[in-house]
């Protein structure tokens, strides 16, 4: 069956959870989180009351409303990851931000169609916050109102603003020669956005995001959003990002991205 037809449908289910997940997150924010370090020993990986506790009510309203879905979430693993639509979730993406009390975590809600993202949001609900996008077009919402999201083109790496996460312990040595080129051809870069980043492209603040070691629920969501206002989602060759996530190249248009790709091919994986 042709997509087209429920997206308006689908569109406010996922505003939606949105809404349902930041009832969840927002009294645990800046409060007693419940961290828990799901890492092995010797790292540190952070997860709190919020990431589980939001996953689990988003799944709560999906079984409710379309338990002919699937799910795959960072928490609570797989549901059914080969049906018609799996949606896909990082209830607190930037967990790390989350427990420092900085609002740029967010809640990253992607649905794929037969295999496919064709809908997805970046919420930060503490601002108030939710860029929600498809191929049709992409828009913030706000308690003011909505405005269409448009990606800022025509920048040469020069001018442009670029951000990543945090090269020191995402990148591997060859990924951090690829960076600092970037980064010292770049006008300003900005570290520590998380997801919030890749919003910010959409909404054309920010020109460049590269980031590596992202799985499908650190990446999914940003596709449709970020293809909606106009520009670009793709591995560090230039290729449409897998759905299993890698390494990441957002950009406002192709000539950038083209730019970037220069430095990023030799450490491409």
């Amino acid at each position: 069956m042709p997509i087209s037809p429920r997206l308006a449908e689908l569109d406010a289910f996922l505003l939606e959870l949105n809404r349902a997940s930041a009832a969840v997150i927002l009294p645990l924010f800046r409060g007693d989180h419940g961290i828990e370090n799901k890492a092995r020993k010797g790292e540190y990986d952070p997860v709190t009351l919020a990431d589980k506790g939001a996953e689990a009510e988003i799944r709560r309203l999906i079984a409710l409303h379309y338990p002919d879905h699937g799910v795959i979430g960072e928490e609570m693993g797989e549901d059914r990851p080969d049906a018609e639509f799996v949606w896909v979730l990082d209830p607190v993406d930037g967990t790390r931000a989350f427990v420092a009390g900085l609002p740029v975590w967010t809640t990253l809600i992607a649905l794929r169609f037969e295999g496919q993202p064709v809908l997805g949001s970046i919420g930060q609900p503490f601002i108030g916050e939710v860029f929600i996008g498809q191929a049709a077009g992409s828009r913030l919402v706000t308690a003011g109102g909505e405005r269409p999201l448009k990606v800022r083109a025509g920048r040469p790496l020069s001018e442009a603003i670029i951000a990543t996460t945090d090269p020191e312990a995402c990148f591997n040595a060859a990924e951090m020669a690829a960076w600092k080129q970037l980064r010292a051809a770049s006008r300003l870069a900005r570290l520590g956005c998380d997801a919030y980043a890749y919003a910010m492209v959409a909404a054309g603040t920010v020109d460049l995001v590269v980031e590596s070691r992202l799985k499908s629920w650190d990446v999914e969501a940003a596709v449709p959003v970020i293809a909606g206002a106009g520009g670009l989602v793709t591995d560090w060759r230039g290729a449409p990002i897998g759905r299993h996530g890698g390494q990441m190249a957002i950009a406002g248009d192709q000539a950038l991205l083209d730019e970037a790709l220069g430095s990023l091919r030799d450490a491409a994986r």
